[in-house]
């Protein structure tokens, strides 16, 4: 489940990206609206909300780039969006329009699970889930309540704190991911902190659905840009490597 941001460098590449991330084996995608303060996001993605930003993008026009896409775009892609731009919008308007362009869920970060109550009914009243974050620290009462709310997937984050690449993951990652399974039939994907191949087979191998890359993907597509490579080619072929390490494991 491969993560880029919106409009970084422009919403014209973050179409033709969608659109090799299909062809090269993406799952599902998980697409960042730039949002000015991403509490949850390291410097790398932070660096691209502030770009896709200055370029113009808003959440009208992700929006829109996604609805040109509906007759080619056959992979889900869940909305990547902090509460402010989706409580300015209105969270009726704001699922109505995103369940419009063709999106098929949502994961906001900063929405503790006690105002989840409040916008699960309207995103689902949309066809759209509500995929909900645990972390590390979650106590085990609260993974029930929050598994039993979350829609689509539960979104383990591999680390206390922000996304970026790590060089390797800990082992208790992979003790979570059990605990998440013996406590609901949600899949779980795994997320902060996958960087390439082996991390995604490490992560299949503990049992979890994903594998959510975001930081490496979008460093990499940020270096094709400034050596003049075509962004969205670069992201399919990253992708593609991904694939086929989980079709390796697979196999195996």
């Amino acid at each position: 489940m491969p993560f880029l941001m919106a409009g970084d460098p422009d919403l014209n590449v973050t179409a033709d990206t969608l659109l090799a991330l299909q062809r090269h084996g993406a799952d599902l995608v998980e697409l960042g609206i730039p949002y000015s303060d991403p509490l949850a996001d390291g410097p790398v993605i932070q660096a691209a909300a502030s770009r896709a930003l200055k370029a113009g993008t808003t959440p009208a026009r992700v929006l829109e780039m996604l609805a040109s896409l509906r007759d080619q775009l056959r992979l889900p892609v869940v909305l990547f969006t902090y509460s402010n731009p989706l409580l300015n919008r209105g969270m009726e308007r704001f699922c109505r329009e995103a369940a419009e362009a063709g999106a098929a869920g949502l994961v906001v970060p900063d929405l503790p699970l006690e105002e989840a109550d409040l916008l699960s009914p309207i995103a689902a009243d949309h066809g759209l889930d509500l995929v909900l974050l645990v972390a590390p620290t979650t106590p085990v009462e609260r993974l029930r309540r929050i598994a039993a709310a979350s829609r689509g997937f539960l979104y383990l984050v591999s680390v206390t704190g922000v996304t970026g690449e790590r060089a390797q993951l800990q082992q208790a990652v992979g003790d979570r991911v059990r605990q998440l399974k013996e406590l609901s039939t949600i899949p779980v994907a795994v997320g902060f902190g996958i960087s390439g191949p082996d991390q995604v087979q490490q992560v299949r191998d503990w049992g979890a659905d994903g594998a959510i890359v975001g930081s490496a993907l979008v460093r990499l597509m940020a270096s094709a840009g400034q050596k003049a490579q075509p962004v969205a080619e670069a992201a399919g072929v990253f992708c593609g490597a991904l694939r086929r390490a989980l079709d390796d494991t697979a196999t195996a």
